[in-house]
């Protein structure tokens, strides 16, 4: 999948009020070409853990057909580790009510 440079990120986010909500989202690609634009496959069946600051289990995810996953958390600092077939990624994000995290994670 090559882009024109949009950032393929995690679902729709119409319809949340971020007002009152904490979000932590993205997709999961695989083979990208390294050269900084989001070109990879799509990994489906892949599964997200949520850590809290301790390094505690919170939660954990697959990702869709098309490589997504999103959480609802509360504000704070999060540690999320990708498990797809041949990976483990870590990735530590800041979570803030109104302001969505949307990674894009290549493996």
């Amino acid at each position: 999948m090559r882009t024109c440079g949009a950032t393929p990120g995690g679902p729709d986010i119409s319809g949340i009020d971020l007002s009152t909500q904490t979000l932590i989202q993205g997709v999961i690609l695989r083979d990208g070409e390294g050269d900084g634009v989001p070109n990879g496959s799509p990994v489906g069946n892949a599964y997200v853990r949520l850590l809290d600051s301790t390094g505690e289990f919170t939660a954990e995810v697959p990702t869709n057909a098309d490589g997504q996953f999103r959480f609802f958390a509360a504000p704070g600092a999060w540690t999320l580790v990708i498990l797809a077939s041949g990976a483990r990624v870590e990735r530590k994000v800041i979570a803030a009510k109104g302001n969505p995290v949307d990674l894009v994670v290549e493996i």
